[in-house]
């Protein structure tokens, strides 16, 4: 009798755990999506009809896939090649739609006032939480919020600090300088040489975030930038499906390479964290790169201090997103100067008037007006991030709409940097004549550009990225002049940030 009242206990207790289990997974790719479907319907936005798990992802991927298929033209809108389903979607339901990442509606906010109030109101609309296969590619600061996001803030803040970056600008010329001096080689015996520039931009600013992250561990930092390469086209291509949970442990063989790939970095960063940590408490190292900085920072806290899993995953974000942002805004930029050569000219008589032939400098650098119209419309036109994204966790107002609990938003940079409402008819031109006069005259004061965020969240690298470019440009406009081969394809495609997908092969001549 006992045996047999066990057993019973033991059925219940597996039956009600399958009843259980079974309940949260009708709830969530059914229930819940219906009933946060009819919220947003009963609040004017409009979208396509849920279907069942997948959302909109099939025929997202699919128009993806069909897009890059296709000759894309630098006249073209950017979503037409990297987000058609989004465009398709606003075009076909209006600004006020929305779409469905799997059984998730994602709410489209194009409103430059709903924008500002989205940023700027970062407790009410927080970090969308990244996939658990993301994770191991680059959390930190960018995906904390409340306590921890301020906390990390506060430690970090003060190596970017602008007298912090001055002392950076000596390693950006000397990475820039090793670029330019294996260009003149290739160009030695000739009169000009055909080169893909978009492999020594990302060697470039991979060395330069390696030296002012690392310092003198640069060459240990460049073999973390590779394994991080690796990681992100791995991440995203599992990306592209819905997430299931529980799918990143089974065996594959991307699963398996991914966990590899982050034992390794995770080993090199702790290595280089714990001797440097150990060398700066016996006064034996110096704290001018950001690696020294954000450890003195840390060490100076004497209530919350980082762990140093906090900071190695700080490390990998500095890595990443320093690296990936500064090569992507260079390459974009000798694209768009090759295609535009009165630009090109003019932003290099420019340069000579303020350096001559000299290494430039901190001070000039900032007075590079034609430079920076021109890096701020190369960010308009083709932004890092395709759209930035938050999530509602509890029924919040945005203007006139009510935002339940569970929905995400949407603000699709690309979209909104090319909108002819807010930029004119030429909005999809090349005109960096239109920040002649700064930010916020070119946007009319309202939040249509943000290429690096907006409010309390921006990125805290902008000014480490924005001065690495216009060094490197500078260096470039000294030494050469280039136009587009007749080989190059102008296909913009999205890898994390947005990357040239087959290159960029310029025509460069020495001057």
């Amino acid at each position: 009798m006992e045996a047999s009242s066990s057993n019973s206990v033991a059925v219940s207790i597996i039956l009600m755990v399958i009843v259980t289990l079974g309940w949260r997974v009708l709830n969530w790719v059914c229930l819940r999506p219906k009933k946060l479907e009819r919220f947003l319907r009963q609040q004017g936005l409009a979208g396509n009809p849920y279907r069942f798990f997948h959302g909109d992802l099939k025929e997202s991927v699919a128009m993806t896939k069909q897009a890059r298929s296709q000759p894309f033209d630098f006249s073209q809108h950017l979503a037409l090649r990297v987000a058609p389903f989004l465009l398709q979607i606003l075009n076909n339901y209006g600004k006020n739609s929305f779409i469905w990442i799997g059984p998730i509606p994602r709410v489209n906010i194009t409103n430059p006032e709903h924008i500002k109030e989205v940023f700027a109101k970062i407790k009410e609309f927080q970090k969308v939480k990244m996939l658990p296969q993301f994770n191991v590619l680059a959390t930190g600061l960018a995906s904390y919020d409340g306590d921890k996001w301020a906390k990390h803030r506060k430690i970090i803040n003060p190596a970017f600090h602008q007298e912090k970056l001055k002392l950076m600008l000596p390693v950006f010329y000397q990475c820039c300088n090793e670029m330019i001096e294996k260009w003149e080689k290739l160009i030695s015996t000739k009169q000009s040489c055909e080169l893909d520039v978009w492999s020594y931009l990302q060697n470039m600013s991979c060395d330069c975030i390696s030296r002012a992250a690392f310092g003198s561990n640069h060459e240990q930092g460049k073999r973390i930038f590779d394994l991080l390469k690796e990681l992100s086209i791995l991440v995203m291509q599992a990306a592209q499906s819905v997430y299931i949970p529980g799918w990143r442990f089974l065996p594959t063989k991307a699963n398996k390479r991914i966990k590899e790939i982050d034992r390794e970095i995770q080993a090199s960063l702790k290595s280089m964290i714990s001797k440097r940590e150990n060398a700066m408490k016996a006064s034996e190292a110096t704290n001018d790169d950001l690696l020294g900085l954000l450890i003195e920072s840390n060490l100076r806290e004497t209530k919350e201090r980082l762990n140093i899993q906090d900071v190695i995953d700080e490390c990998k974000l500095f890595y990443f997103a320093g690296q990936e942002t500064t090569s992507v805004l260079l390459v974009w930029t000798m694209i768009s100067l090759s295609k535009y050569p009165h630009w090109q000219a003019q932003a290099r008589e420019e340069v000579l008037q303020v350096f001559g032939g000299k290494k430039p400098e901190f001070d000039g650098l900032n007075r590079l007006k034609v430079v920076t119209m021109i890096l701020y419309e190369v960010l308009r036109l083709y932004p890092p991030a395709l759209a930035i994204s938050r999530t509602v966790s509890e029924e919040t107002r945005l203007g006139d709409l009510i935002l339940p609990a569970g929905v995400q938003i949407n603000m699709p940079t690309v979209v909104v940097h090319q909108d002819p409402e807010l930029w004119g008819k030429d909005a999809t031109e090349f005109k960096p004549e239109r920040f002649s006069e700064g930010v916020s005259k070119a946007t009319k004061n309202q939040v249509s550009f943000f290429p690096f965020g907006w409010g309390p969240r921006i990125c805290i690298g902008q000014n480490f990225s924005l001065l690495e470019a216009k060094m490197a440009l500078a260096v470039i406009l000294q030494h050469f002049s280039f136009h587009l081969s007749p080989s190059y394809a102008h296909a913009p495609r999205p890898i994390i940030t947005l990357q040239p997908e087959h290159g960029a092969q310029l025509i460069l001549r020495k001057l």
